[in-house]
C-alpha cells in the first residue's frame, strides 16, 4: 500500500508511520514543522511539509505521494493536556476544515480509503442528546465528513474512535507520571468516572489492521478493555512509582478551580471494544490500563 499520514509527527503518528513502514508500505508523512521533517525520514518515510488549513498545500502533498490509503491523524492538543475549552480551539479547526481539506485532496487523487483518528470522549453516541460544545461539534462534523463520502461513494471511509492515549511517548503520561512522583495531582474523594483509555501503541496495531480489514464505513471504539476513573489512574502511578498516596479533595473544588477538567473526568463512558475485535481481529497488548502502566513506571522509577 502507498499510505499517507497527516499528522505524521503526532502523538500516534510517530508510532503509526514506524509501525507502517514495517509492514513494508510506502509512507508520506506529512507535517506542517520542518523541525520533524529529519525524525521521519529516520523512520523510513516520504515528508511532506503542509499545513492542513491550507487546501492547495494539502492538495499538492497528496498528489504528489499518489497514496491508496489516507489516514487521518491531525490535531494541536497541548503537550500536557487539555485542562480548558480554548486548548482544543485549533484541534476543532483541524477536524473541521482540515478534514475538510484532507479528505477533497484523497478524493481528488483517487485514494481507495480514509481513515479517521476521531476521539470517543466527543463522538456521538446518542442523536438526541448532542452536545453543543465546540470541540463535540468539531468531532461530530469530521466523522460525518468521512461517512458522508462514503455513502455517495467517493471513497472508503472508516471512523476509528480512539479512547484517552497513554503511553511512554505520550507527553500527557509522562507529565501526569511526574506530578504524582512530586505529590502534585490530587484526586477526588469519590471518583465516579469512567474514561476509555487505549495504550498508544495498541491505537496503532488496530489502526494498521484497519487499512484493510475494515468494511467501508465502519466506525469502531478503539479502547482497551475496561474504563477507568482518573482516581485510579493516579493511584496506579503512585503504587507503581513507589510515590506517596495522593491526597484526596472534594469534587466541589475542581468544579470551581478547572470547570471543564471537572466535567471530562466525571464522564462515564463504557466503551466497548468487542466490534474491533470481531472485525479487525484486533487484540490489545495491554488490556487494561494497569498493564499498560507497567513498563511506563519502570521506567519512571
Amino acid at each position: 500500500m502507498s499510505v499517507f499520514v497527516a499528522g505524521g509527527s503526532g502523538t500516534i503518528g510517530i508510532p503509526l508511520v514506524r509501525a507502517l513502514v514495517a509492514a513494508g508500505h510506502k509512507v508520506t508523512a506529512m507535517t506542517r514543522s520542518t523541525n520533524k521533517e529529519g525524525a521521519l525520514l529516520a523512520l523510513g518515510a516520504s515528508v511532506a511539509i503542509a499545513d492542513a488549513l491550507d487546501r492547495d498545500a494539502v492538495a499538492r502533498a497528496v498528489d504528489a505521494a499518489r497514496p491508496t490509503h489516507v489516514i487521518h491523524q491531525l490535531t494541536a492538543l497541548p503537550k500536557a493536556g487539555v485542562s480548558r475549552p480554548r486548548d482544543l480551539d485549533a484541534t476543532n479547526r483541524l477536524r473541521v476544515e482540515g478534514t475538510r481539506n484532507l479528505l477533497q485532496a484523497a478524493i481528488r487523487a483517487r485514494a481507495d480509503r480514509f481513515l479517521a483518528g476521531s476521539f470517543a470522549m466527543l463522538s456521538p453516541r446518542d442523536e438526541s442528546r448532542v452536545s453543543a460544545d465546540a470541540a463535540a461539534v468539531a468531532v461530530r462534523s469530521m466523522e460525518a465528513q468521512v461517512l458522508d463520502a462514503t455513502t455517495h461513494g467517493a471513497i472508503e471511509g472508516v471512523v476509528l474512535r480512539y479512547g484517552l492515549f497513554y503511553g511512554l511517548s505520550v507527553p500527557s503520561t509522562l507529565d501526569m507520571i511526574e506530578r504524582v512522583r512530586r505529590h502534585r495531582l490530587p484526586i477526588l474523594r469519590s471518583d465516579r468516572g469512567l474514561l476509555p483509555l487505549i495504550n498508544v501503541d495498541d491505537a496503532v496495531s488496530a489502526t494498521v489492521l484497519a487499512l484493510d480489514r475494515a468494511p467501508a464505513g465502519a466506525v469502531y471504539d478503539i479502547v482497551d478493555d475496561r474504563p477507568v476513573s482518573l482516581a485510579e489512574i493516579v493511584e496506579t502511578i503512585a503504587e507503581y512509582t513507589k510515590a506517596s498516596a495522593p491526597w484526596r479533595v472534594p469534587a466541589w473544588i475542581p468544579r470551581l478551580l478547572a470547570p471543564y477538567m471537572s466535567r471530562l473526568i466525571s464522564m462515564r463512558m463504557p466503551l466497548s471494544n468487542t466490534k474491533a475485535k470481531a472485525e479487525l481481529g484486533w487484540r490489545p497488548k495491554y488490556p487494561t490500563m494497569r498493564e499498560g502502566l507497567v513498563p511506563i513506571a519502570r521506567q519512571a522509577a
